[in-house]
């Protein structure tokens, strides 16, 4: 299987392309879509959009798995990120793809141990989880790596219980 981790920003949106079953998965590629912030929002979705849908044909994966929702302090950004996210679904379902969400504190709990963890600790996690040299960068990436692992531990388990129900 291999799966797409998107970490959905406004102004940078972190992606990373794992591939493996069960919990052996190795690295495909990780990268960010960048859309500056001098051009008007409509324009900054469009960038997300189509740079969303050029790593998906590059890279070909089964399934996209993002950050659930959250609420952050300020309502404008909570607002642009559920824009950004909207763009994320809506490429994923057109291309197919498997689509999965866990919350940021999961995420943290599977890769680190520690629902609370730090960025740089989660960074250097995905790091030694995946046996690169350096830290993935932008920290984009490395959070959307970060997502696409998490979806390999925890996809094994969701297959039992659909299989279980089914007997």
């Amino acid at each position: 299987m291999r799966v797409l981790g998107i970490d959905p920003g406004s102004q940078s949106m972190g992606w990373g392309v794992v591939e493996g079953n069960g919990r052996r998965y190795s690295l495909v590629g990780f990268g960010a879509v960048r859309a500056p912030s001098t051009l008007k929002f409509p324009a900054r979705l469009l960038r997300m959009c189509t740079g969303l849908e050029e790593v998906i044909a590059d890279y070909r994966p089964d399934a996209c798995v993002l950050e659930d929702a959250f609420l952050a302090t300020n309502v404008k950004v909570s607002m642009k990120l559920g824009q950004v996210r909207g763009v994320v679904l809506l490429v994923a379902e057109r291309a197919g793809l498997e689509i999965s969400e866990y919350s940021p504190r999961l995420i943290k709990q599977t890769i680190v141990g520690y629902g609370n963890a730090e960025k740089h600790q989660v960074q250097e996690m995905v790091r030694l989880l995946l046996k690169l040299r350096t830290v993935p960068s932008p920290h984009d990436a490395a959070d959307a790596l970060a997502a696409a692992i998490c979806h390999f531990h925890h996809a094994q388990f969701n297959e039992r219980i659909v299989a279980a129900i089914a007997q």
